[in-house]
């Protein structure tokens, strides 16, 4: 369903060089995975003899009767459809390899061989061992390290087993590279103080720069402790996100289950031009590829959901990127005047979300350029909808931050434009509205020019998509500081800016934050209150910043966006009702990117940006009903 797999990690209760008793546990927890719907299922490192056997392993007998132990696992799991790995010693040639065997349906698709040497030099090294052939436990089948075991439904298995993840071309790289999108890790690393913070970056790292999904399964406390201890860590990422990570040191048998999105990192890497220029840099001729039945899709119950894909919900992180993204927009502004020789910086301030957070970078440049924050030039223009609250807000915030403040009521000239037109006031339509906006930024620009000036736009990528700004009025200005900020990442970044601030301005970007959105382009309420809020009209913008982020980074389908719609919003909405927020969604952003051709330069902050110079390329005249016909059934 979707592309969205469920895999298994197994940690059996094991018992060293007790074969018996370890294949009756691993018979247990397959079982287990496969009643769950499980696709792929994998166990530690020497799961079947324990990975701690030593000089065991040179042992004639006990090497067959690991291979006999194989052979029931054949026959007890023979309708089973998941595919299993597990881990075990395999000789071929008079030489000893610590292996991953891959089972489906009763038979052994293929055998990877360890390319580290392991063991105390009881195992010999796989790699290099190519094209290769041999005889286990009654079957011929595929052995070596270039092997990469593929479906008919989009899975692309690929192997890396224990310390090999640790070389500095890892194997999953080159299989990755080769087509791998779920690259299978299972380990007996031994673990110390430290050890699991520098597994999880490893892996966070590497299943990002190959874009894959990556699970890493690793032998429990049963093993021997002679010398060391493992802890049965377990963890999945994928594209650097983490989606599960086990309990360590747990005791007795345990299994982990979680959904992985590959139909995602299938997307991801066809708008990846790095993924693109290494497929095409290194060979792929010596792998061999194993075709596997279709394994069964999951339906999705156990996939982690982000509502705020752009917030980071940790809350160092996301003040780390808060940060971050206000670096870059300072850096970006600070370069622009420089370049151009500005003497002022002008922008017109609302009261709402994006004119505040526009202000806080533009005082926070001419600190970085060491002059006063006089020279930011602050513009607040009262009109037909402007309520006491967020006018109070402006003026408030202008002059807490020590701005040169400007008032300027355009309920005037915008009078003397309907009348020159001819457009009946009380006619509140579009011409009402827009003429308002376009009044405004006419304001702002002559200024801008009369003081030797950049005038700055505070619109949000939130509102590119959706085209939620008026033509050549507030959507044009000479330079915008917010323009790849979604409106859902506004509010996290003022909270950042203002947490030194004195108390008063504090408070006064709190009630910001508060503020419904608004245009304030219609009268307000006969209370004064604000009327036209832009959530009631369109929709919830963090859910269109939801729609946005996956549509754009991975393409999704409309079908399939809906339903993580659903389960990320099910409990505030209905289904219907986020289906009608996502056909707005998909008409808008299409039928305004006429607005988007012809947007102003501004800084990139994140791997979603909508400027047709640099990152989304799409004609104005596109037609969305291919995409709407998927939202019809």
């Amino acid at each position: 369903m979707y592309g969205f797999f469920r895999c298994a990690a197994c940690v059996p209760a094991g018992k060293v060089g007790d074969i018996s008793w370890n294949l009756e546990h691993i018979l247990q927890l397959a079982q287990s995975a496969e009643n769950a719907g499980c696709a792929v299922v994998l166990f530690p490192e020497l799961s079947l003899t324990s990975a701690s056997c030593g000089d065991l392993y040179r042992d004639r007998m006990f090497l067959k009767q690991t291979e006999k132990a194989v052979e029931q696992f054949l026959q007890e799991t023979s309708t089973c459809s998941a595919m299993f790995i597990i881990g075990a010693p395999v000789e071929d040639r008079n030489r000893i390899y610590d292996c991953s065997i891959l089972i489906q349906n009763g038979v052994i698709c293929g055998i990877v061989p360890k390319s580290s040497r392991s063991g105390d030099g009881v195992f010999a090294s796989g790699a290099g061992i190519e094209g290769r052939e041999i005889t286990y436990a009654g079957m011929i089948v595929p052995f070596g390290s270039d092997l990469i075991f593929e479906t008919d439904n989009g899975v692309k298995i690929g192997m890396e087993i224990g310390d090999d993840a640790l070389s500095v071309i890892p194997p999953g790289a080159a299989l990755a590279i080769a087509g791998a999108n779920l690259i299978l890790s299972p380990s007996a690393e031994i673990d110390f103080a430290d050890q699991t913070k520098k597994r999880l970056n490893r892996l966070s790292v590497q299943s990002l720069q190959s874009l894959t999904a990556r699970v890493y399964v690793s032998a429990g406390v049963s093993e021997s402790t002679t010398d060391s201890v493992c802890s049965g860590h377990c963890a999945v990422y994928s594209m650097g996100k983490q989606l599960l990570n086990a309990p360590r040191f747990e005791r007795g048998d345990k299994i982990y289950f979680t959904d992985i999105d590959l139909e995602n990192i299938n997307a991801a890497r066809i708008a990846d031009k790095f993924y693109a220029a290494h497929t095409e840099m290194f060979s792929q001729d010596h792998l061999r590829r194993v075709e596997l039945n279709s394994l069964t899709e999951s339906d999705g119950k156990l996939l982690k959901i982000d509502r705020m894909p752009f917030v980071p919900a940790d809350e160092q992180e996301r003040a780390e990127r808060c940060e971050e993204i206000f670096n870059i927009q300072c850096a970006g502004l600070a370069r622009r005047m420089e370049h151009t020789g500005a003497k002022k910086l002008v922008l017109g301030i609302s009261g709402g979300l994006d004119s505040t957070l526009a202000l806080l970078v533009c005082v926070n440049t001419m600190k970085l350029l060491k002059r006063s924050a006089s020279d930011v030039i602050t513009v607040t223009m009262p009109g037909f909808g402007t309520t006491g609250r967020t006018y109070d807000n402006a003026v408030g915030l202008c002059r807490g931050l020590g701005t040169e403040l400007r008032e300027i009521n355009i309920s005037k000239a915008c009078l003397q434009h309907f009348s020159d037109i001819g457009h009946d006031p009380e006619n509140r339509n579009v011409v009402y509205e827009n003429t308002q906006a376009r009044e405004r930024t006419q304001i702002l620009h002559d200024i801008a020019n009369g003081v030797g000036g950049l005038c700055i736009g505070t619109g949000d990528l939130s509102e590119a998509a959706m085209g939620w700004c008026t033509f050549n009025g507030d959507h044009i200005a000479m330079y915008s500081v917010n323009c790849d900020i979604p409106k859902s990442l506004i509010r996290p970044i003022i909270k950042w800016a203002g947490r030194n601030l004195k108390e008063e301005v504090r408070n006064i970007l709190q009630d910001i934050m508060e503020t419904p959105v608004s245009p304030e382009l219609l009268p307000a309420s006969a209370g004064g209150e604000i009327k036209q809020k832009t959530e009631d009209i369109i929709g919830p913008y963090e859910m269109h910043d939801f729609f946005l982020y996956h549509f754009v980074k991975y393409h999704m389908a409309p079908d399939k966006l809906l339903f993580l719609a659903t389960k990320a919003f099910g409990s505030d909405y209905p289904e219907e009702k986020i289906k009608q927020f996502l056909t707005l969604f998909f008409r808008r952003f299409f039928s305004q990117q006429f607005k988007r051709s012809c947007c102003q330069d501004g800084p990139k902050v994140g791997s979603i940006a909508l400027s047709p110079r640099t990152d989304w390329k799409m004609p104005s005249d596109a037609c969305v009903s291919e995409w709407l016909s998927k939202l019809e059934n």
